[in-house]
């Protein structure tokens, strides 16, 4: 079950920071409000899943993955440059998470 926390976690983070840009600088009422929600549900959710994760491999995959995919709708959705730093320094991010969530196997 705190897989699923966590991954709610970053969906709700990155609708979050999706409504950040939407907000217009909190001059769109909407997009303003769902932002304090998303976080919420965010925060909530994060603090489910710690109950059952370590928090240095938890917090790894939130940040690392919510930084990818918000990187990825800032490209695909409001059409900001992709260039192959960018997508190089991504699976980077992904490599690092993968890397550490490896490293907190039991054998």
């Amino acid at each position: 079950m705190h897989w699923l926390y966590l991954t709610l976690a970053i969906v709700f983070e990155v609708a979050g920071t999706t409504c950040m840009k939407l907000s217009d600088g909190f001059s769109k009422l909407g997009p303003s409000v769902l932002i304090f929600v998303f976080y919420g549900l965010c925060a909530a959710f994060i603090t489910l899943a710690l109950k059952h994760m370590e928090i240095a491999i938890a917090y790894a995959i939130w940040a690392g993955l919510g930084t990818a995919l918000i990187a990825g709708v800032g490209m695909l959705y409001f059409k900001e440059p992709v260039t192959a730093v960018k997508i190089g320094s991504l699976v980077l991010i992904v490599l690092g998470i993968a890397g550490l969530n490896l490293s907190g196997v039991s054998r």
